[in-house]
């Protein structure tokens, strides 16, 4: 099964990182976080992807080029300005002969079963899966009267509830919700299936987070250190 992963954004809130590289290919662990988004990948016995690259997508040819997993890599330029759907809709002709493809972004890691996800997918019958994570916990939370704190609680996980975590299957259809390069995946087209029924989320209560600062960035360069590593 085709795996397609989102790596053309220019991760402006990473800036200190992405001046110079794009998000994909910043280190955790001494390693591109895309190589390790492939690993998760590669861990199940997937391994064919399609990389859709847009701001310095040339770097992250010469990665492809360089990797030493012995898969399939196909790196398409989608364009610098494109959005997300628009990437996944530029990729419809090489996507032609597959009925199901799995889609991730190129600035997250997560210890999914992904055997489990496709099996999920294939079984519910609907056109889309997204999984469903809980964001790490950051925040204690405060309840004031006047100046006096009258509740103080640590925030956990299960407070916040579920977000998209990225790691979708997708039949063929999801191209009939996508129009053009400025078709925002995570708008019209998952609030469209969402409307008809047809978007189900695969629950994950494991291990999920995101790249999106720096702060985000040094906290799994942390767990790499300590050899912490569940996505791999």
């Amino acid at each position: 099964m085709k795996v397609v992963i989102l790596c053309g954004g220019k991760g402006t809130r990473l800036s200190e990182e992405t001046r110079i590289r794009p998000k994909p290919l910043v280190e955790i662990g001494g390693q591109p976080i895309l190589h390790h988004i492939m690993q998760s990948y590669r861990k199940f016995g997937f391994n064919d992807f399609f990389l859709a690259t847009g701001y310095l997508g040339e770097q992250i040819q010469d990665f492809a080029n360089m990797d030493n997993g012995q898969e399939n890599i196909d790196v398409i330029s989608t364009g610098e300005r494109t959005l997300t759907g628009g990437r996944l809709l530029r990729l419809k002709n090489q996507l032609a002969k597959e009925s199901v493809f799995m889609v991730t972004y190129g600035d997250g890691v997560c210890d999914v079963n992904i055997n489990e996800l496709v099996k999920f997918h294939k079984n519910h019958g609907k056109i889309a899966t997204v999984t469903a994570v809980r964001p790490p916990a950051r925040f204690g939370v405060m309840k004031l009267d006047g100046n006096r704190v009258d509740y103080f609680h640590e925030k956990s996980q299960t407070d916040v509830g579920w977000i998209n975590g990225g790691y979708f299957v997708f039949n063929s259809e999801i191209f009939n919700y996508l129009n053009d390069d400025d078709s925002v995946l995570e708008e019209f087209p998952l609030q469209r299936l969402t409307a008809e029924g047809e978007l189900m989320a695969f629950k994950h209560n494991g291990f999920w987070q995101c790249m999106d600062t720096l702060r985000d960035k040094e906290f799994l360069d942390e767990l790499c250190e300590q050899g912490i590593t569940p996505w791999l």
